[in-house]
């Protein structure tokens, strides 16, 4: 996901995250300089559904704005899983999840 604020609030003429955070605050939404300074400049990894949908008043949008998907560039957490053949008798299939070595003999 790429994150759109900056862009979307300069086709409204808000060029600077002073003024973003003073609209905010007339909508009922008090943000720190921090964070303020983080929503403007960086992707953010958690946002409040309820500060989000202020934030999309104020610039007249929809999250499909702000939120840009780009599918390109999504990571894998886990490999696909590949079927293989039965395991000979006798023998267990591997466990999926942490790398564990095999019980004594």
């Amino acid at each position: 996901m790429r994150w759109n604020l900056r862009m979307r609030a300069a086709q409204l003429g808000i060029w600077k995250s002073t003024e973003m955070r003073r609209r905010l605050a007339v909508a009922g939404l008090e943000v720190s300089h921090g964070k303020m300074s983080a929503l403007w400049t960086t992707t953010p990894t958690t946002i409040r559904l309820d500060d989000l949908e202020v934030i999309c008043a104020v610039l007249d949008c929809t999250p499909a704005d702000l939120l840009i998907c780009e599918p390109g560039r999504v990571r894998t957490g886990r490999p696909a899983v590949v079927e293989q053949p039965a395991a000979a008798a006798g023998q267990l299939p591997p466990r999926l999840g942490r790398n564990r070595s095999a019980p004594p003999a």
